[in-house]
């Protein structure tokens, strides 16, 4: 009977905690929701070729874009000095500009709306006293982690307005990696006020979930390599990397040292990616079948389960972007496998964490 009652007030307090911090609940998921947006907005942005289509940065009047002939025309005639047009696009007009003109500055606009809804409502609830010491700390590594963002978003563009008409793959790289952990500590941040319960950890199973983040943050890396060497328009056959050929024939040296060709060479990174794929599949189904043995919380076996789904939808849709040349709508829904394969393995590993 007092385990009955201890059992009820634990489900109250958390109730009660939950029904408090239901307002900060609500904004980061908000937040987690936003940078969601912005990455599918960024994909598409990727894919057309639009990110270098706004060669200069204004914080506040380049919120609004042209408004009239006048101002299109100027600002066609900056993208004209660049060498995007001057080596790949000399054969747009005005009607072409336009058009990736659009991506970039939609991908810009909601970049700004993302501060502000960060930022806004985090003084509000710092001055109301709506965030407890631990979870301020966090906030605040939030915060740095979106200025961080914005900062590699314009030094990324930077790369490509000098010599080559295209953006580093580092910077990409870069660029991308920090709006999926930003994403994922924002997720994770969410996840302590809405499992406020401290549970007995498997140390083991959780430092195997751990290893299979670090796999998968890796492996996005690697996608963002791929995006930014255009390297899956080549070898577009699975599961050989070209046609009636062993795989390990078809990775061609492209440059010295060899090394360089796995972070530099198309038909390299395109390998290493491959190959990830099929490390972060295993992992995750030797992870749930490990888990069977195991006494798990309801949570706990909806996050295995999850992932044990995602992880084969995302291996299908990776297949299927490849062998069909990267499509611009099946590369933005592979993106979006990875985000909620991220967001499966976070939620994994915080029911497994104190």
């Amino acid at each position: 009977m007092d385990s009955y009652q201890t059992s009820l007030k634990g489900v109250a307090k958390k109730s009660l905690d939950v029904n408090s911090n239901r307002p900060v609940i609500i904004w980061l998921l908000t937040g987690c929701t936003l940078i969601f947006i912005m990455v599918i907005v960024g994909g598409i942005t990727r894919l057309t070729h639009s990110g270098l289509s706004i060669s200069n940065y204004k914080l506040i009047s380049g919120t609004i874009p042209p408004m009239n002939e006048q101002e299109w025309v100027e600002a066609f005639e900056l993208y004209k000095q660049y060498p995007e047009y001057q080596k790949l696009n000399f054969h747009f007009d005005l009607e072409d500009f336009k058009d990736i003109y659009f991506w970039e500055w939609l991908h810009r606009v909601i970049g700004r709306f993302i501060g502000l809804v960060f930022i806004i409502p985090f003084l509000f609830f710092w001055i109301s006293k709506k965030l407890n010491r631990p979870i301020l700390k966090k906030c605040l590594i939030l915060l740095l982690m979106g200025g961080f963002q914005g900062f590699l978003g314009w030094y990324m563009v930077k790369s490509g307005l000098v010599d080559r008409p295209d953006v580093s793959h580092y910077r990409l790289a870069a660029h991308l990696s920090t709006a999926f952990l930003t994403f994922a500590f924002c997720l994770w941040v969410a996840l302590d006020l809405i499992f406020p319960k401290r549970r007995e950890v498997n140390k083991r199973f959780r430092n195997t979930i751990r290893v299979g983040l670090v796999i998968l943050m890796i492996q996005i890396v690697w996608g963002a390599f791929v995006a930014g060497l255009d390297a899956g328009f080549i070898h577009n056959h699975w599961p050989l990397m070209n046609e009636g050929k062993l795989i390990h024939e078809t990775v061609y040296i492209e440059q010295q040292p060899i090394l360089k060709n796995f972070i530099e060479g198309r038909s390299g990174v395109q390998f290493i990616h491959r190959y990830l794929a099929y490390l972060v599949v295993g992992i995750i189904v030797f992870m749930w079948f490990k888990a069977r043995r195991m006494t798990l919380t309801l949570p706990q076996q909806q996050g295995l389960n999850a992932l044990l789904i995602l992880v084969g939808l995302q291996f299908l849709l990776g297949v299927l972007t490849l062998i069909w040349a990267v499509p611009v709508w099946l590369g933005v829904v592979h993106q979006v496998g990875a985000f909620f394969l991220l967001a499966g393995m976070t939620f994994t590993l915080h029911q497994f964490s104190k």
